[in-house]
C-alpha cells in the first residue's frame, strides 16, 4: 500500500480517513438525495396542477356564491344558490336523472360484462378475439356518431319502429325520445350498449390470470355456470370491478354529448342530466352562478362515489 492510499475504518458513527485522521459523521436517513431535493422534481407537475385544476376549482367555487349572468357585475348572494339547488325540484330533478343513468352505463353493463367474460373463460370459442374486438368497438366511436345513429334508429319512422311493425308489434313502436315516458331509459340502453364492451374487456383481461385450476376443482364440486361465476369469478376480479365500475359511473353522470344530440334534455326536462344544465344555465340562461354550483355539487358527488367504489379492492387486501 502505497503512501497516498487511504483505508476507511468505521468507528461507530464516524468514518476515519487513517491519512488525514479527520472523521465525517454518516448522514442520517435512508440513503439517496434529501427530502428537499424530491419536493424540486415535484414542482413542476403541481404548478401545473395548481394552474390547470385547483386554481380554476377555487375561482368556480368563489363564482358560486354570486348571482351573475356572465357580463354584467355580480351580485353576492353567499350559499343562496346552493339552497336553491338542493331545495328547487327543477334542478334536483338531473341529478335523480343522472343516477337513473348510472344503472344503465354503469350497473347492467358491469352485470352483463361479468357474465359474458365468464363464459367466454368458461369454454373454448373459436374466434375469441375477433369477438372482444367488435364488442369494444363502441368504446372506440366518437359520441357525436354514437348519437346521430341512435337518435335515427329510435325515430318515429326509423329502423326500430319499422322492425316492430314487421313483425306485428305496431302497439309498442312510438317515438321512443319524444315519449317522456321512455326517451331517459333510450338514452339508458345507449349507454349500456357502450359500456358492456369495455367491461367485458376488462373482465376477460383479470380472468385471464385466474388459475384454470380453480375452476376445474368448481367443476368437479358440482358448481354450475352462475355458480361458478359468483363464487370464483366474481372474488377473482375486485380490482377490475373497481376500475370498470368507477371509469362507467363517471361516464354516466358527466353525461352531456348524448342528452343534448338526442333529445336536447326533453321532453319537458324529462332527460336533463346535471352537465346539460351546467350548460343551459351558464350558457343560454346567463345564470352562470347556478350552473357553476350545479357543476361544483356534481364534482363533489362523483369524487365521493369515486373514492367509496376504490374501497372494493381495499376490502380485499385486508
Amino acid at each position: 500500500m502505497t503512501s497516498e492510499e487511504t483505508v476507511a475504518v468505521p468507528t461507530g458513527d464516524r468514518v476515519r480517513d487513517t491519512r488525514s485522521g479527520r472523521g465525517a459523521r454518516r448522514r442520517p436517513g435512508p440513503p439517496g438525495e434529501p427530502r428537499r431535493v424530491a419536493y424540486l422534481y415535484l414542482l413542476p407537475g403541481f404548478v401545473v396542477l395548481t394552474l390547470f385544476l385547483l386554481a380554476p376549482l377555487v375561482y368556480a367555487a368563489w363564482l358560486s356564491l354570486f348571482a351573475w349572468d356572465g357580463l354584467s357585475p355580480g351580485t353576492w348572494v353567499g350559499l343562496q344558490n346552493y339552497v336553491d339547488v338542493l331545495t328547487d325540484p327543477t334542478l334536483r330533478a338531473p341529478f335523480g336523472h343522472a343516477l337513473v343513468l348510472v344503472v344503465f352505463f354503469s350497473f347492467i353493463p358491469v352485470v352483463l360484462g361479468l357474465f359474458a367474460a365468464s363464459l367466454l373463460t368458461r369454454s373454448t370459442v373459436r374466434g375469441r378475439g375477433i369477438f372482444q374486438a367488435v364488442v369494444f368497438v363502441p368504446q372506440v366511436i366518437a359520441l357525436t356518431v354514437v348519437a346521430v345513429a341512435w337518435k335515427r334508429i329510435l325515430a318515429p319512422d326509423g329502423p326500430l319502429n319499422d322492425a316492430l311493425r314487421a313483425i306485428g308489434l305496431d302497439g309498442i313502436a312510438r317515438g321512443w325520445l319524444g315519449d317522456p315516458s321512455t326517451a331517459l331509459v333510450a338514452i339508458g340502453l345507449v349507454g349500456t350498449w357502450l359500456g358492456t364492451g369495455l367491461c367485458t374487456v376488462l373482465f376477460l383481461a383479470g380472468l385471464s390470470r385466474v388459475d384454470r385450476a380453480i375452476y376445474d376443482a368448481a367443476r368437479l364440486d358440482g358448481a354450475g355456470f352462475f355458480r361458478e361465476t359468483l363464487a370464483v369469478s366474481l372474488p377473482s376480479l375486485r380490482n377490475e370491478l373497481a376500475v370498470a365500475l368507477t371509469l362507467t359511473m363517471v361516464a354516466a353522470l358527466r353525461t352531456f354529448d348524448l342528452v343534448y344530440l338526442m333529445t336536447s334534455g326533453g321532453p319537458g326536462g324529462a332527460t336533463a342530466v346535471p352537465a346539460y344544465e351546467v350548460y343551459m344555465k351558464s350558457m343560454r340562461q346567463g345564470d352562470v352562478g347556478t350552473g357553476v354550483t350545479i357543476a361544483l355539487l356534481l364534482a363533489a358527488f362523483i369524487m365521493v362515489l369515486t373514492v367509496l367504489v376504490n374501497r372494493i379492492p381495499e376490502r380485499e387486501d385486508r
